[in-house]
């Protein structure tokens, strides 16, 4: 018996690793957004439940880029196939905005944040270059292809300043910001085109719109930590990210009829980027709504986090994810 199912147990572990997504990179990103946005939030309630986090966060991004890796080694194919997709695409810098978020995460230790940020800004700015070359130069996108996940690539780079200024990599933080906020204008532009005036997006990429989120509340953080403070032009970051949370809360009843895929974790970041904001807004207008706004923001974030979870753990175990699509 044991000589018969060990080859079966082989051939199946093969077929999940051929399969495994790069999208699993979204679940690191959500989890260092959960633990920056516990202690941004600057609760009380648990006081190390953000380091510990951070810690999963960074054991999870070292076990998923380990997996990766195999697979490119065992199945480069594969892996080419997902390179070209044109949606698949979009999640190859997840890898690069993982390693800036983790610099953030482990900002009280020098060497590991600089060493996590200048990997991840070198990475983003290379896989940057290539994605828009590649929609530039493309022969097989269509407009159906445009989605949120499409802002990742470009977008992603306003992430870089949250930790390039205490860095003191202003100069670079102010380029990497502004190329991103200016391309998320104008994806914004066509993304939402594609979505008043086209199909609606496949089921499967539905939690995706959360992503329409992240741009502003990113934007607003790396902003106010360029600026040193609240302005004219952080302000309409931020309240237009806050509006897009009223948006997308007042059509919840559309998210919670979706079944969970891999690509739920989309709600994660997003959120955590907004409560992190809100947080940070909190700080800057004491006394005002923003503070208590991000408790309840954080509250919501953890459960959906614990959800996530809950719901990946199970679906590995019964063996939906890892899946040809």
């Amino acid at each position: 018996m044991n000589e018969l199912s060990d080859p079966v147990v082989s051939i199946a572990t093969a077929s999940k690793l051929r399969f495994f997504p790069i999208s699993f990179f979204a679940m690191i990103m959500g989890l260092s957004g959960f633990s920056i946005a516990w202690r941004s939030a600057g609760t009380t309630l648990l006081p190390y439940l953000s380091w510990v986090l951070g810690c999963i966060a960074s054991v999870l991004m070292l076990l998923i880029t380990l997996i990766y890796l195999l697979k490119a080694i065992r199945y480069p194919i594969d892996v080419k196939q997902e390179f070209h997709h044109p949606i698949r695409l979009n999640f190859f810098p997840a890898f690069s905005i993982s390693l800036m978020l983790l610099s953030v995460v482990w900002h009280d230790v020098p060497e590991v944040c600089q060493w996590l940020w200048l990997s991840g800004v070198t990475c983003h700015i290379s896989l940057t270059l290539y994605v828009m070359g590649s929609w530039i130069h493309h022969t097989h996108y269509t407009l159906a292809h445009a989605n949120p996940s499409w802002f990742i690539p470009v977008v992603g780079n306003i992430i870089a300043p949250i930790t390039g200024t205490g860095l003191g990599y202003y100069e670079l933080s102010w380029f990497l910001f502004s190329v991103g906020i200016l391309f998320w204008l104008v994806l914004l532009t066509i993304v939402l085109y594609r979505l008043f005036f086209h199909e609606p997006l496949p089921l499967r990429l539905t939690p995706m719109l959360f992503i329409l989120l992240a741009p502003p509340s990113v934007g607003f953080i790396a902003y106010t930590s360029l600026s040193g403070g609240l302005d004219n032009f952080g302000r309409v970051l931020y309240y237009v990210a806050l509006f897009l949370g009223i948006l997308l809360a007042s059509n919840i009843m559309r998210f919670v009829k979706v079944p969970f895929f891999l690509s739920s974790w989309a709600y994660s970041f997003p959120l955590a980027a907004l409560t992190i904001a809100t947080a940070k807004m909190g700080k800057l207008l004491p006394g005002s709504i923003f503070y208590p706004l991000s408790q309840v923001l954080l509250m919501l974030l953890s459960v959906i986090i614990i959800w996530l979870v809950v719901k990946t753990v199970h679906a590995i175990i019964a063996g939906q994810i890892c899946q040809p699509e």
